[in-house]
């Protein structure tokens, strides 16, 4: 694979270099902010080597290359002279553009994405738990529950609650972050929302203890498992932390400007924002919660059916924020962490994988195969856009079919009641989330998604003849 050929030709077909404003990239991703849209040649760009899909978002002409190519094809790029610029400011550069709930979402994600990785490692320790935990695992060596030494239980238990007791302390960092303030006040400020001198939340929910009363009317408890409060918190705190700086003298900005920031802040975290955004957490929770108790498996026909659908208008980090508060609640009410919305989604994504290798091995053309089997290999592991964009949703029908594997997969999981042990991964690595009782109803879940949409998408889904077209 040649990258200097690569990367010229994407300018080319990009509308040439005096129409790129500036060039970054992710981890698989060319991300290319153009002057004008209408000169870009899409399907040339689609048939470059390398190209695994590319569609406009946010501002920007994204085109997948994966992990890896994409670094050789940004560099080679760069040497031509194109404009560089971080990921970082580009999203500055791209935060105008789309609708209010675009905006919205983004934001969302530039704060969760961050985190992700605490919250995936935290959630296979819960399935490893429960796995050392279970009575039939452990009956199979010939062993019950009771022979697990306490002092390992409680160190698994650090492993496991740790991220979600300290989630605040989490969001509010990641959110400074965001928005140009110092993550280390946004961490100080997420703690004092769980510190251990407030009546802890899961304790007050249980019985255990009251919540505090000030003022005669404002209850304050540890706002443990919460994400609103903490992003509000961190929000606004990093813009009066910038506000302050522009007004505070340099000699006295180290003294002034973080206590007022800390004195400012913690008043409306615990008294304001805190109570108010953890009403609304509980309302969003509810309404999931109400979808999700459908009875005949209607929920996961409509979230199967759907997610890919929104994942394809960028939004779907909004799912994070969801999952992390049934997390809660279940752990809340059963004491164990719990997530029904997760074998949905996982099937979801399991259709998209049955709908893209259905393309692979139906076609003829050898670089739609190349590109249908490692896309299809990516959305096994969770990471469904490469076949999406690249494939299923080009051709249009694959994805169709893909989601009515996907609601009928979902109507299965909902069907059954399966509930994952975290969050996070999905389809085959998602099975360390269901090591337990619910372990062959998982796997058939996803395997009917898989199969539906891979037999549908082979008889009536795809031909050569949309490659012609």
């Amino acid at each position: 694979m040649n990258y200097d050929v690569i990367a010229k030709e994407v300018l080319e077909n990009i509308g040439g270099r005096e129409n790129v404003q500036s060039v970054a990239h992710c981890a698989t991703r060319l991300r290319i902010m153009v002057l004008d849209e209408s000169k870009i040649n899409k399907e040339a760009i689609d048939q470059l080597e390398g190209v695994k899909g590319a569609f406009f978002n946010s501002g920007q002409y994204q085109i997948i290359f994966g992990t890896g190519t994409v670094n050789k094809v940004y560099e080679a790029v760069a040497r031509l002279g194109v404009a560089e610029t971080s990921t970082a400011q580009m999203k500055e550069e791209a935060k105008k553009q789309g609708n209010l709930f675009q905006r919205m979402s983004r934001t969302f994600g530039d704060v969760f994405v961050p985190i992700i990785p605490v919250l995936v490692a935290t959630g296979l320790f819960m399935g490893l738990r429960g796995l050392l935990t279970n009575p039939i695992f452990l009956g199979l060596f010939g062993m019950t529950p009771d022979v697990i030494d306490k002092n390992f239980l409680l160190y698994t238990q650090v492993l496991t609650d740790t991220a979600f007791a300290f989630l605040p302390a989490l969001v509010a960092w990641s959110t400074f972050k965001v928005f140009g303030g110092s993550p280390v006040l946004g961490i100080v400020l997420g703690l004092m929302l769980v510190n251990s001198a407030l009546p802890n939340a899961y304790v007050v929910a249980a019985g255990g203890a009251e919540p505090i009363v000030f003022f005669g009317f404002i209850k304050v408890v540890g706002y443990q498992g919460t994400v609103l409060p903490a992003f509000f918190v961190g929000m606004i705190g990093a813009k009066l932390e910038k506000w302050l700086r522009t007004k505070v003298p340099d000699a006295l900005d180290l003294l002034v400007t973080p206590f007022l920031t800390f004195l400012v802040m913690s008043v409306l975290g615990l008294f304001i924002i805190g109570p108010f955004f953890h009403s609304v957490e509980t309302v969003v929770l509810n309404a999931t919660e109400f979808v999700l108790q459908l009875p005949f498996g209607l929920a996961g026909i409509i979230i199967g059916g759907l997610q890919q659908v929104i994942v394809v208008t960028g939004v779907h980090h909004i799912f994070n924020f969801l999952e992390t508060q049934l997390l809660q609640s279940s752990k809340i009410a059963t004491g164990v962490e719990l997530n029904p919305f997760n074998p949905i989604i996982s099937a979801a994504m399991a259709a998209q994988v049955g709908a893209t290798l259905a393309v692979a091995f139906k076609t003829t053309d050898t670089k739609l195969k190349a590109l249908a089997l490692p896309s299809a290999f990516s959305a096994a592991l969770g990471i469904t856009e490469p076949a999406i964009f690249g494939v299923n949703l080009r051709f249009g029908k694959p994805f169709v079919m893909g989601l009515i594997g996907g609601a009928t997969g979902g109507f299965l999981a909902a069907l059954f009641q399966l509930k994952a042990t975290g969050m996070s991964v999905t389809v085959l690595p998602g099975m360390l989330l269901f090591l337990n009782s619910q372990f062959p109803l998982y796997v058939l879940a996803i395997a009917v998604a898989f199969a539906v949409s891979f037999a549908l998408t082979y008889t009536i889904g795809y031909s050569d003849d949309m490659l012609k077209k």
